[in-house]
């Protein structure tokens, strides 16, 4: 699947829909959740795929971090850069390697785990594949954060930073009209709940 490359950190990574996300949150089915069973990460992919010329991973440090440099010139593997973290508000000084790489990593705004159980197990593989490696479902983030949300939903985690509570629902929101999964009750509740601060918060879109 290829996307066009937006650079120049998360700010200008995604553009406004022009909908709110309490009007799209309407539109989200609300229903139990389903069977786990059959997930796997293979599910999704074998691992990242690509996007243009470059791996999904790489794709998405160069869309989020500022002042990168790269391993190779001209080439896609970030050697170093800068991430303004959204969900901590940390800046974390990003460096490639196998001490240090883990130190950023790439969430899944909707968690696969939670995808497969509300709605994705009844999509093609396909397109499991391209929602694992759609930049809308995708942020470059901390990532002991990323770790500590695993396979969460809003209603039972949200990010540190409170500061980025109403981007990163209508985020969810965004990821979940756009491929059709449903939430549960306490999910929808929830993240209702936090919509009610910013009611003319948009969601994304590419």
């Amino acid at each position: 699947m290829l996307f066009a490359l937006v650079l120049g950190g998360q700010s200008s990574a995604l553009a406004a829909s022009g909908r709110t996300a309490v009007a799209v949150l309407k539109t989200i089915p609300t229903r139990a959740w389903a069977s786990k069973a059959g997930y796997a990460r293979t599910q999704y992919g074998n691992g990242w795929g690509n996007i243009g010329s470059c791996d999904t991973r790489n794709y998405i440090l160069i869309r989020d971090l500022t002042r990168l440099t790269y391993r190779s010139s001209p080439g896609c593997t970030v050697a170093t850069g800068i991430l303004r973290d959204p969900y901590t508000g940390k800046t974390i000084n990003f460096v490639r390697g196998v001490k240090t790489s883990l130190a950023v990593q790439i969430d899944h705004v909707v968690a696969l785990s939670d995808s497969w159980q509300k709605g994705a197990q009844r999509l093609s593989y396909a397109t499991r594949v391209a929602m694992a490696n759609d930049p809308l479902e995708l942020l470059a983030v901390d990532g002991p954060s990323n770790e500590s949300k695993s396979d969460s939903d809003a209603a039972n985690w949200l990010p540190p930073n409170h500061a980025y509570w109403c981007p990163y629902v209508a985020r969810q929101i965004a990821v979940k009209a756009k491929y059709h999964l449903w939430m549960s009750t306490a999910e929808k509740a929830r993240i209702g709940q936090v919509l009610r601060s910013c009611p003319k918060q948009l969601v994304p879109t590419r």
